[in-house]
């Protein structure tokens, strides 16, 4: 299933102050996959045809800029699949026992634009597929637009 969006010709105004969309980023395995929910209803997303990135997940002692690279793809993705800005994520990793480690690739999350809601150990989200779970998780936990009146 591929998301679409419809717009007038010369596209809609933009809020540059709107916060962006929320996703899943499961890193927990080999591949990084990302997700997307509404209403409860996620969605794993993929590139575009002719575009297709396979998306390694770093070693956990690799440096902080590697997993920048790999997040700001996952990004890239997420915002191509849903044409608007992702500016939210829920991060899994296979384990989250090690402090420091979290908060380095927390850093490296926040580097590549997220502003990052939650890491969460795979064990934690239901199966089968943990990006889904985190993408709805990220899906509760952004905090709603600020509404002008």
């Amino acid at each position: 299933m591929k998301l679409f969006q419809i717009e007038e010709p010369d596209g809609g105004p933009v809020d540059p102050a709107a916060g962006g969309a929320a996703i899943g980023v499961d890193a927990s395995g080999a591949v990084v996959e990302v997700a997307f929910s509404v209403g409860g209803n996620a969605l794993v997303l993929v590139d575009r045809e002719g575009f297709e990135q396979v998306l390694r997940v770093p070693s956990r002692a690799a440096e902080q800029t590697e997993w920048q690279a790999v997040f700001e793809a996952a990004r890239i993705r997420a915002e191509r699949a849903l044409a608007r800005p992702v500016t939210h994520a829920v991060i899994v990793l296979a384990d989250v026992s090690d402090a420091e480690t979290a908060l380095r690739i927390r850093s490296a999350a926040e580097g590549a634009g997220f502003q990052v809601l939650r890491i969460a150990a795979a064990a934690e989200l239901p199966d089968p597929t943990t990006a889904l779970a985190a993408a709805m998780l990220a899906e509760d936990l952004v905090p709603p637009p600020e509404r002008g009146g």
